[in-house]
């Protein structure tokens, strides 16, 4: 899934949970996200800062669905990953024994590890964590970088339903 699919199949709930991490965590990044949208829309971005929070978040998440702001969509997803959930790329990666920063990035990704070894891994992530926190980041880690496929990964995401998003109205 692309990360405006992502936006798009995470609950809004969630969607306010990414949303209101980067304006109290990553203001430059949250700035950023308002002012792309509202140059994609023709608009100025005090149009959507000025709406109250149970508005701005809803038209943020229907915005950020859409293909053109898939690169958008992208750098929020990983602002929310690296700086709200470290611990639990962390664990995976540790799970998974790949060296990794304190932050949870990796320099470069190995071939894909045995498929026993990635459902411990998604095992010990789905204890931990909400299960949709758990999907989002499995799906963002499965297409961050093109060059190294997990074919393993893809059929546990598959296999999974807990992993699966629910069809949304309107998405």
């Amino acid at each position: 899934m692309r990360a405006h699919e992502l936006f798009r199949s995470m609950s809004p709930a969630l969607a306010a949970d990414v949303f209101v991490f980067l304006q109290k965590e990553q203001k430059p990044v949250y700035k950023a996200a308002i002012q792309g949208l509202a140059t994609q829309r023709n608009l100025r971005s005090v149009f959507i800062e000025r709406k109250p929070p149970n508005e701005r978040y809803p038209w943020m998440q229907a915005a950020l669905s859409r293909p053109i702001s898939d690169a958008l969509a992208s750098h929020l997803i990983q602002g929310w990953l690296l700086g709200a959930n470290k611990a639990m790329l962390c664990d995976f990666l540790d799970a998974l024994e790949i060296a990794h920063e304190v932050d949870g990035t990796v320099e470069e990704l190995p071939p894909c590890p045995p498929k026993e070894q990635i459902k411990g891994a998604v095992a010990v992530l789905l204890q931990k964590y909400p299960t949709e926190a758990v999907a989002v980041y499995l799906h963002a880690f499965r297409d961050m970088d093109s060059s190294v496929q997990w074919p393993a990964l893809n059929e546990i995401l598959t296999e999974m339903p807990k992993l699966q998003f629910a069809p949304r109205e309107g998405g």
